[in-house]
């Protein structure tokens, strides 16, 4: 059985080394806060991170993560940087529908963690991979700002 580190933890998990890291934590450890949105890494529904870097779960086999940290939407709120992001996201009123959310959280996380001053050409480009049928992308933006000035 992989041992995977999630949020911290070493954890087994009973699945084959192909499994889609989302599956995992889905069906397999019954972490429910990544969500399946397309299956093809086009979303960012399923994002995580996976040594800091934002990742689609969905297409990310769990043997491409041994050895290495992953991240889920339960555990970004532990750093400040993720801290930051949830607050400015409530404070912003991004949240419609809800379903995208945790993907654009872990992405906004991961471009904050690089970037302390980011664009709004930045975040753009980081945020591109995040669809929201909704179309908070202009709260989306504004969080993110606001994220970032509660860091600096």
């Amino acid at each position: 059985m992989p041992t995977l580190n999630i949020n911290g933890k070493d954890m087994q998990v009973d699945a084959d080394a192909t499994t889609p890291i989302l599956w995992a934590l889905r069906d397999t450890l019954g972490m429910t806060g990544t969500k399946f949105g397309c299956g093809a890494a086009l979303c960012g529904a399923c994002t995580v991170h996976v040594d800091g870097v934002a990742t689609r779960s969905c297409v990310t086999p769990i043997s491409a993560a041994a050895g290495k940290k992953i991240t889920t939407i339960e555990a970004v709120a532990t750093d400040k940087v993720g801290l930051a992001v949830q607050n400015a996201w409530v404070a912003h009123d991004v949240v419609q529908c809800g379903y995208c959310q945790s993907g654009q959280i872990m992405s906004a996380t991961a471009l904050l963690k690089t970037n302390k001053k980011p664009s709004d050409a930045d975040i753009d480009s980081a945020m591109a991979g995040n669809i929201c049928r909704c179309g908070t992308y202009a709260r989306v933006r504004s969080a993110i700002h606001a994220a970032a000035a509660s860091l600096a």
